[in-house]
């Protein structure tokens, strides 16, 4: 269990507690403010600072040591995320009362394209969101929140996994949740940042498994896989899929994307 669930999770997985979705939470008037400057602040300077620490650590191959524990520990109280697979999202939008699609600020950020993956969730019917500038995209407010059903949502979430979208969970000054995203690894801030080993968010609650007696080891998990985690290893002479468990995040995508069922999710050890 992550160190959040130990803080936020009042007994349980973080992200499954509705208290972190609460409105009180939004009484905090250093909260409100972060919201309502967070596109510009977080993640357009974000972008800036992330290009010039891509250009360091492909340099020397390592950032500094205390660079990197300060960047984590500021991450981890404001803008903090875990990977979730498909079955969390369907919990967690299951529980929401009012659910809305936007723009994917780090794609706009970096490409000025606008790609409408990311969702915000309110588990009250008074919602947070609205505290959101989005003429950032140049769009009235009224044109940038765009409410969806949880079918909805969720099955729009279930289109972006099929062409390799990580599922992320994300706090608003935590532990107040403020989105889920569907990015790819080239995208989004938070997985460009796990690529010069930074940790910008947990791994998944879950990991990857494979059932040896099923694969055939075709390699089309280690394709699919956004985190390297897995290769192969020879067993009576077949090969066979191997998960790192260190370096699987538990989005489940390999498990899409296998012909034989041979992967599951179980819950990590």
């Amino acid at each position: 269990m992550c160190e959040f669930c130990t803080k936020h999770g009042d007994g349980q997985v973080w992200f499954k507690n509705a208290k972190n979705y609460g409105n009180d939470l939004m009484a905090d008037l250093r909260r409100r403010d972060y919201i309502n400057g967070f596109f510009n602040s977080t993640i357009e300077s974000g972008i800036v600072s992330l290009g010039r620490l891509e250009t360091i650590y492909h340099k020397k191959k390592a950032l500094p040591k205390r660079l990197v524990e300060k960047m984590e520990a500021l991450a981890k109280e404001e803008h903090f995320g875990q990977v979730v697979t498909i079955e969390d999202i369907r919990e967690i939008i299951g529980k929401a009362a009012t659910i809305v699609r936007l723009p994917c600020a780090c794609r706009w950020a970096a490409q000025k394209k606008e790609n409408r993956c990311c969702y915000s969730v309110s588990y009250t019917p008074e919602v947070w969101f609205e505290g959101l500038d989005m003429s950032y995209f140049g769009l009235a407010q009224d044109e940038g929140l765009e409410r969806v059903s949880p079918d909805e949502a969720i099955a729009q979430m279930e289109n972006v996994e099929k062409d390799g979208a990580v599922h992320t969970i994300w706090t608003m000054m935590t532990p107040f949740i403020g989105a889920i995203c569907n990015c790819q690894p080239g995208d989004c801030l938070g997985l460009r940042t796990l690529a010069i080993d930074v940790q910008s968010m947990f791994r998944g609650e879950q990991m990857a498994r494979v059932d040896e007696n099923l694969c055939t080891g075709c390699g089309s998990c280690a394709d699919a896989c956004q985190f390297q985690a897995i290769s192969s290893r020879s067993v009576r002479g077949e090969d066979k899929a191997l998960v790192n468990g260190e370096q699987c995040y538990g989005c489940g995508l390999c498990r899409n994307v296998c012909p034989e069922d041979a992967l599951t999710m179980v819950t990590r050890s």
